[in-house]
């Protein structure tokens, strides 16, 4: 198990990292990454192409480990618990800790399946038709996809549009009840209306959960997150509240980078 909800509680920082250090084989991607995400706010991490974030992002459900040849040192804590400590389930972690990738991946089965397939795959219990129900209106709705689709959800989940399956993606995971929402560029293959309805979504999320997201787009990271980390050839340069770090930041290479300078 990862998660004891009272410790949780009571943990000043959902993530933290200490001393983080990830190979691709010989390669370096992670270098002496130390960083903390506090709980229930939208972090985003910033940097250009191949800088580390999407690695970084990936090593908090330890999901790197299906990538080949990898090797991690260094400490990362999640609710105040070591994820690489030999008493925590993997599949747990990636229950308590849920993603949502560059691409909606909804599965191509009805719109229901979806939602109820994560909780399904966890759990022996059979689900009764009302709690099932229940389950999957609950999970659409906090999307604000119910009225969209509720007269529909035998319907296949591939031919709602990019958006409807982006939203799709991340209800799948609610029935899971993650504390902790990973995103991957979840507005890259949207158009503008629909990247400013996830945005507005993913502020009603943050009520409820912790979220940080990698995105390429400087005004999405400044719109939306509450706590910004820059990041270059793998190393975290600077982290901190969004609004200082694009109006003052202290690094002159954070200057640089949110100026256009270089990435």
């Amino acid at each position: 198990m990862i998660v004891d909800t009272t410790k949780s509680t009571q943990t000043q920082y959902t993530i933290s990292t200490k001393g983080l250090n990830l190979w691709y084989d010989k390669f370096q991607a992670l270098k002496d990454i130390t960083m903390n995400v506090r709980p229930r706010l939208i972090t985003a991490l910033i940097g250009p192409s191949g800088c580390g974030k999407t690695t970084l992002l990936r090593c908090f459900n330890r999901i790197n480990e299906r990538y080949g040849n990898v090797t991690t040192t260094g400490e990362i804590t999640i609710l105040g618990q070591n994820i690489y400590a030999p008493e925590v389930s993997l599949a747990q972690l990636r229950r308590t800790v849920g993603m949502v990738f560059q691409r909606p991946n909804p599965l191509p089965v009805s719109i229901r399946k979806n939602i109820l397939f994560g909780i399904q795959t966890h759990s022996a219990r059979r689900l009764k038709r009302n709690e099932a129900d229940d389950m999957v209106e609950k999970a659409l709705r906090e999307v604000q996809l119910w009225d969209a689709v509720k007269d529909m959800t035998k319907r296949k989940a591939t031919t709602l549009t990019l958006e409807q399956q982006q939203k799709l993606c991340i209800a799948r995971l609610l029935p899971l009840k993650p504390q902790i929402i990973l995103m991957d560029e979840p507005c890259s293959a949207l158009d503008a209306e629909g990247i400013q309805r996830i945005e507005e979504l993913l502020r009603t999320l943050r009520k409820k959960f912790t979220i940080v997201i990698v995105t390429h787009n400087m005004a999405q990271a400044r719109r939306i997150s509450d706590e910004c980390m820059f990041m270059l050839h793998g190393e975290m340069i600077e982290h901190s509240e969004t609004s200082a770090l694009f109006i003052s930041p202290k690094d002159h290479r954070t200057e640089q980078y949110i100026e256009g300078r270089y990435g």
